[in-house]
């Protein structure tokens, strides 16, 4: 435990840099916790916590900036990829759009304070065409807050981190085995939540694009499609979809479509969990359901053609 506290005596800063830019870059710990317990330093020492402010501000905005440009640049597929890498549940695209949907740029100034939107803020204000002035520009306003606000809460409880620093030095190499132990817990759980969401929504019935497209053409037995995707500007949709907001979810938007009417849902995210879930939904109150095997994305590469949303 020593050398911990050694390495934030003697390398605060360093560490503050390379936790923030981690974070930002992928990798699921949170550096929150350290900027706390710098704070506690900086209570004492306000230069040194301006200090790190600034760190964790040049990180966090490399980080996001690499993130924007490869959204700019790949799209949607920047954002499939972070998704399978993470360990976070796969609905978050459908998070991160509806965030944007509901609050536009004030999602980039919320988004570190939120788990899930924190990594595909940034990519996916790149892939919805946000000049890079207003990118930067918000997103600096969001980490500052954020960056500010995990060394406020370090300052004002200072006391108790210094208490807590203390207890930690006392039991030694024990103190060490318990914190490895809280990350491989929290590592643990994630894992857990991302293979839950995956395993309960397995088994849900398929049907493939151009098999999707052959019965739209046969009037008797059109499917009804359903997109879950978060309305957003300028989006374009399967023709004859219509949208289905997976957080209103009400047996009462069934009694506009016949009781014997099938239907196909689909989104744009990894492994189709979003249409997934809502195709179990529907299920569940009785209907027909299947999904849109590769979404949105795997009709665009059986070359089927698009729409503008309404």
């Amino acid at each position: 435990m020593d050398t911990l506290l050694h390495l934030l005596q003697q390398h605060g800063l360093l560490l503050v840099f390379l936790a923030v830019l981690a974070e930002q870059l992928g990798a699921p710990l949170p550096s929150l916790p350290l900027l706390m317990l710098v704070g506690g330093r900086a209570a004492h020492e306000p230069l040194f916590g301006l200090q790190a402010l600034l760190l964790a501000g040049l990180a966090a905005t490399l980080a996001n900036s690499l993130w924007f440009w490869a959204g700019r640049r790949w799209g949607r597929q920047v954002l499939s990829t972070l998704c399978r890498i993470s360990l976070s549940p796969d609905l978050c695209v459908r998070r991160n759009e509806a965030s944007f949907a509901r609050r536009g740029g004030l999602t980039l100034v919320l988004a570190k304070f939120l788990p899930g939107l924190s990594i595909l803020a940034a990519p996916l204000a790149g892939a919805m065409g946000m000049p890079a002035a207003t990118f930067m520009r918000l997103n600096g306003a969001g980490t500052l807050l954020w960056g500010a606000t995990g060394l406020g809460l370090g300052a004002l409880f200072h006391r108790q981190i210094e208490q807590l620093l203390a207890g930690l030095a006392q039991l030694g190499q024990q103190a060490l085995l318990m914190l490895a132990g809280l990350v491989a817990a929290y590592l643990l759980w994630r894992l857990l939540r991302r293979l839950h969401e995956q395993f309960a929504l397995r088994g849900t019935r398929s049907i493939g694009p151009s098999e999707l497209a052959a019965l739209q053409q046969q009037y008797q037995a059109a499917p009804v499609l359903l997109d879950v995707r978060a309305p957003l500007p300028g989006q374009t949709r399967i023709p004859g979809a219509q949208g289905l907001d997976l957080g209103a979810l009400d047996p009462a938007l069934l009694q506009r479509w016949p009781a014997e009417a099938e239907f196909v849902t689909y989104c744009a995210c990894p492994h189709d969990v979003s249409a997934a879930k809502a195709a179990r939904w529907l299920q569940q109150q009785g209907r027909r359901a299947r999904v849109l095997r590769g979404g949105i994305e795997g009709w665009q590469r059986a070359g089927l053609a698009l729409e503008e949303s309404a």
